[in-house]
């Protein structure tokens, strides 16, 4: 698809109201803000995804973060969680600059784009069943408008089941046995299809705690970059 094909997809997803619950609640944190925040103007609606269209490498997180993706318009970029991933893919060749601060920061990704399972923010990082069952439909389109896909990164268990959710609705590809999430995880889905791997996702909980170190992320996308390599020189 035409880089106008995905600008459509990009227009369709901003403009989406299918899940209420998250609606009231995005604008509800616009409104209100955070203190740290509280003179910047909030995006507070759906959030497309970003990178480069002729991607070859694509993640798949959770949501928006309310004040981070939800505030700036850009997946995971104005918190702590989008400079972690953005230090791991600069690393790996895949960034331009090693943070993601905000919308205008001259941030580039090269060969990679980056998209949620829900494209609103949820209360408590909880998006439910339903909800991301509604938003696959963003992406499905997303994904379709990315013809070059060799290697898809799950940052986390939700975004790991979206994709295969999505391969079986989309392709009526359901592996069996069922590809177990993990951080490491790696699932060669069958010709044609990309390579699913596992990354635990970057959220303050994992890694403050050291359930996710740099090096662990940095390695992942090494083996991302490796399977691209070796699949197209």
């Amino acid at each position: 698809m035409s880089v106008a094909g995905l600008s459509t997809v990009r227009d369709a997803i901003v403009a989406c109201n299918d899940c209420p619950r998250l609606r009231r609640y995005c604008a509800r944190i616009a409104r209100d803000k955070k203190a740290a925040h509280r003179d910047d103007t909030y995006w507070g609606r759906p959030v497309p995804g970003f990178g480069d269209p002729n991607a070859r490498l694509l993640l798949v997180g959770l949501a928006p973060a309310a004040h981070g993706a939800n505030r700036t318009g850009r997946v995971f970029t104005g918190d702590g969680s989008g400079d972690f991933l953005l230090s791991a893919l600069h690393a790996a060749g895949f960034a331009n600059i090693p943070t993601s601060r905000r919308a205008d920061d001259g941030l580039t990704l090269r060969d990679a784009y980056i998209l949620a399972a829900v494209r609103c923010a949820p209360p408590d990082n909880k998006p439910l069943p339903e909800e991301i069952v509604r938003c696959r439909r963003h992406l499905a389109a997303e994904i379709a408008a990315l013809p070059r896909v060799r290697v898809v990164v799950a940052l986390g268990k939700i975004g790991h089941d979206a994709f295969l959710a999505h391969l079986g609705e989309t392709h009526g590809v359901r592996p069996r046995p069922r590809p177990a999430f993990g951080h490491g995880s790696e699932a060669v889905l069958g010709e044609g299809l990309p390579t699913l791997l596992g990354c635990y996702h970057p959220s303050r909980q994992n890694t403050n705690t050291g359930k996710l170190t740099a090096p662990m992320m940095r390695a992942v996308f090494a083996r991302a970059r490796g399977i691209i390599q070796a699949a197209h020189g």
